[in-house]
């Protein structure tokens, strides 16, 4: 059985590339595969063969009225590794637009009413998550990063809340042992962040006009334990 599998969701390749190399840099684990979903279905070897599985970022929304056949068949790839994570089959550690599935499979509501810009943004642990191992060790405070436009209105039936700030409440949480989920970006460094703003400069996630003011702003940021937390998933599940 191989150890851990990046599940790529972003239909610019640049932006996959990089997000890999983070993801894989983050989690400490040399060898890190990566599966498509927009070129590549989740088959049920990939369940077979990995212990644990981060999914990443992607510029699709739960709420998008219009949706691609890709889109509805990624988003349905994406449940069903869910389903495998809370049967225990597999762990997995979802992010940004997959935290919406998860939250709408979970009988949740999805909304648009608290986006959070791109930027360094400080989150708490709840008292779940202060006795949370993979959040736990973090403190009671952590600084990540976030650019989403939807989100959870609320903790969604048989989730344990994690993480939380006034901007965006449910920013963690945790279904079973064995699935995660975070509506933030757990992976990169300032300059990881930065440079992937640059391919999503007119997508709604920042004013265009103050792309190099909110730059500059993520380079300054001291943003350290989102990877903290994916070391602590790899090393429980990896």
């Amino acid at each position: 059985m191989a150890s851990l599998l990046y599940v790529c969701v972003r239909p610019e390749t640049g932006a996959a590339d990089a997000e890999h190399a983070s993801f894989r840099r983050a989690l400490g684990v040399d060898v890190v595969d990566r599966l498509d979903l927009l070129h590549e279905p989740l088959a049920e070897a990939h369940l077979d063969r990995y212990r644990g599985v981060v999914i990443g970022g992607s510029p699709f929304n739960v709420t998008d009225v219009e949706k691609t056949p890709v889109q509805r068949r990624v988003e349905a790839d994406l449940e069903t590794l869910a389903h495998a994570a809370r049967e225990q089959r597999i762990a997995a550690f979802f992010t940004c637009f997959s935290i919406g599935v998860l939250t709408r499979l979970l009988g949740g509501e999805v909304v648009t009413t608290m986006p959070e810009a791109a930027s360094a943004t400080v989150i708490e642990t709840t008292p779940q998550g202060a006795v949370d191992p993979v959040f736990g060790p973090s403190g009671p405070a952590l600084t990540v990063f976030t650019a989403h436009k939807e989100s959870a209105a609320t903790t969604p039936p048989g989730a344990v809340l994690l993480a939380t700030n006034a901007a965006c409440p449910v920013q963690a949480y945790r279904v079973g042992t064995h699935l995660y989920a975070a509506q933030f970006h757990p992976e990169p460094t300032p300059r990881d962040f930065a440079d992937r703003m640059t391919f999503y400069r007119t997508t709604g996630y920042f004013d265009p006009a103050q792309f190099d003011a909110v730059q500059q702003e993520v380079l300054a940021a001291s943003v350290t334990e989102g990877a903290a937390l994916l070391r602590r998933f790899a090393e429980l599940f990896g």
